[in-house]
């Protein structure tokens, strides 16, 4: 009968506390939100923009130097960490100089330019580092006035360009960027007189749109 009691009034304890042990647990683990997911940005993927530079001639008395702007078209390809793709530019320019002696009044003037380059990068997330280059290539105008007459020349100037930039999201889909290109571009005649090889430094800045977006998926 001992044993009987004794069981009996430890089954009461228990019955008493249980409800307030249960509570108590409840009360200590409150449900908690999972944080969305992160964004993780790919640059992989076709993108068109707009950019706008200054450019100045490497040597020379007087320089051709000016403005230009145009857009931009290419695709990016994405390893790893490792950002590779094409891109192609073409600009609007007004990149001149000129120069009188004798009467004569020597006008060189830069009426549009461009570039096809490959880009080679390292990707921080949202911000690309890259190097690019390829070919370049520019169109150019000479005239010649003095003594009320008045005569140009135009020629399609070919070579390479080398440069680095930086890229860098700053909405899903848009990026903004900023890079120096150093152009080559080889010699042409005009009027009967070779015009040396045209060497430009340029800094440029420019917007794209990307179509894709990054991929939601790290948590």
């Amino acid at each position: 009968m001992r044993n009987v009691l004794l069981a009996s009034a430890g089954m009461l304890a228990l019955s008493t506390f249980a409800p307030a042990m249960a509570a108590d647990m409840t009360a200590r683990a409150p449900y908690v939100k999972a944080p969305p997911p992160a964004a993780i940005y790919n640059w992989t993927g076709f993108y068109i923009g707009g950019f706008g530079g200054y450019a100045s001639e490497d040597s020379g008395n007087p320089k051709m130097e000016g403005g230009f702007g145009g857009g931009t078209i290419g695709y990016n390809w994405q390893a790893s960490n490792i950002v590779y793709g094409l891109e192609a530019d073409g600009a609007w320019a007004d990149v001149n100089a000129s120069a009188t002696g004798f009467g004569i009044t020597a006008t060189s003037k830069i009426d549009a330019l461009g570039t096809v380059r490959g880009r080679l990068g390292f990707a921080v997330d949202k911000v690309l580092f890259y190097g690019t280059g390829g070919y370049a290539w520019i169109d150019n105008k000479i005239t010649l006035s003095g003594f009320g007459l008045t005569t140009s020349q135009s020629n399609f100037h070919s070579g390479w360009t080398v440069g680095a930039g930086i890229e860098a999201f700053i909405a899903p889909q848009w990026s903004i960027k900023g890079e120096y290109l150093y152009r080559s571009l080889s010699s042409e005649n005009y009027f009967g007189v070779p015009s040396g090889d045209l060497n430009l430094h340029s800094v440029q800045f420019g917007v794209n749109y990307h179509f894709g977006g990054p991929i939601v998926a790290k948590y």
